[in-house]
């Protein structure tokens, strides 16, 4: 009777080529702030800092979502989610990305908000070298299995995928599991992505299209670009570099 109901389970499981994704991303600002101060601006930041925690909330929400049909995917931040006031325009803090991957072809289409310029960065997808685990997790309804990876040569990434949806995307770029990523953790950036809820509902193909607007480049193009502009910027070059590649 057992094998029966598992049986019969299965075979009524729904697995979704196509829906949205309501992701919530989570800053834990107090952490990144202090993480900025140093022996070169803790007179003024240190103080900046302490003014902050007496009226903000230590975490920041923001919210997006990822619509998929087929191997297409289109991430996009919420417009209402645009975070202000101070460290407002930080590109670790901001939502700067709206992402479309064809996986088929292994090809992606990004319009990245860099301060007041924006570019269209057309590439290869990003390939990641994940390392699957036993560990498993609940994820809006989902049950997700872990799995970690470095990204740009030293960014710790922990994520959460699903087989029950069985799209190898995920939030901003990150994609390349056997199965949609609803969790994602950089825990030394101290940055999370959490699915909220999963419509399994078909979305129609032309809301799954490309950005069009910007600045045509690619990875290795913008590089060189964000390299010229943030040279006379100091340590913070290195900062603001990592966060508009993550």
């Amino acid at each position: 009777m057992l094998l029966l109901s598992y049986a019969a389970s299965a075979q009524y499981a729904r697995f979704p080529m196509s829906g949205t994704i309501e992701y919530e991303k989570t800053v834990n600002m107090y952490a990144i702030i202090q993480k900025r101060i140093g022996s070169n601006n803790a007179g003024y930041l240190q103080q900046a800092f302490e003014s902050y925690k007496k009226t903000q909330p230590q975490f920041k929400k923001l919210k997006s979502s990822l619509a998929f049909t087929g191997t297409k995917t289109l991430f996009k931040p919420s417009e209402e989610s645009a975070p202000s006031g101070f460290m407002g325009d930080d590109p670790l803090v901001r939502q700067n990305n709206i992402v479309f991957n064809d996986l088929s072809s292994g090809s992606s289409i990004i319009q990245k908000s860099v301060f007041e310029q924006t570019f269209l960065v057309k590439d290869s997808t990003r390939k990641i070298n994940w390392k699957i685990t036993s560990e498993t997790r609940e994820i809006a309804g989902y049950t997700c299995r872990r799995a970690n990876a470095l990204v740009l040569d030293s960014v710790y990434v922990v994520a959460f995928y699903t087989d029950q949806i069985p799209v190898s995307g995920g939030p901003e770029s990150f994609n390349g599991l056997p199965g949609m990523i609803l969790g994602l953790a950089l825990p030394h950036e101290h940055i999370t992505w959490f699915a909220l809820k999963v419509t399994d509902q078909a979305v129609p193909a032309n809301a799954v299209t490309p950005p069009s607007k910007g600045k045509a480049t690619d990875n290795k193009g913008l590089r060189t670009t964000l390299g010229d502009a943030l040279k006379a910027w100091g340590d913070y070059a290195q900062t603001a570099m990592k966060a508009f590649f993550l």
